[in-house]
């Protein structure tokens, strides 16, 4: 009988000590960052990193929507076109390339092959549509090749 009472002590010593143990790592982990000896310290200390936290999210959240919001005025769309600006003569060396961003604003480049050499035009892109000139089919046409 005193043989099983001795082994249910033990027993119950080893729970208690384990307890223990695992609640003294907690405490030690709780203070190993700080130099605070008190728990109330350190509790406040770590309310205060939290704030502190919790304000730079803040922070970098309204940086990603500011960088969100400039990055639609980045160049984001290509479009070309191959094209024969003149009939039954050569081939389709000729081509016009758009760069727009994402609502559809920027230039676009006609190259056109001659001859007598190469020609290079370009014209601004408002909305999709030509700025100060009218767009070619080859342009329109690039300009919804985009994506």
């Amino acid at each position: 009988m005193v043989n099983y009472l001795l082994v249910v002590i033990f027993i119950w010593l080893l729970g208690l000590s384990y307890f223990v143990f695992r609640l003294r790592n907690h405490y030690y982990n709780l203070i190993n960052g700080t130099k605070k000896e008190k728990l109330d310290e350190i509790l406040d200390q770590l309310i205060d990193q939290g704030k502190a936290n919790r304000n730079e999210l803040a922070l970098i959240k309204k940086e990603v929507s500011n960088q969100i919001e400039s990055s639609k005025l980045h160049l984001q769309k290509t479009g070309l076109v191959r094209f024969n600006p003149f009939d039954r003569v050569g081939g389709e060396q000729s081509f016009v390339v758009s760069f727009l961003d994402a609502e559809d604003n920027g230039i676009i480049f006609n190259f056109i092959y001659t001859r007598d050499g190469l020609r290079v035009y370009t014209k601004k892109v408002k909305k999709g549509k030509g700025e100060g000139y009218n767009l070619s089919e080859e342009e329109r046409e690039s300009i919804g090749k985009s994506s």
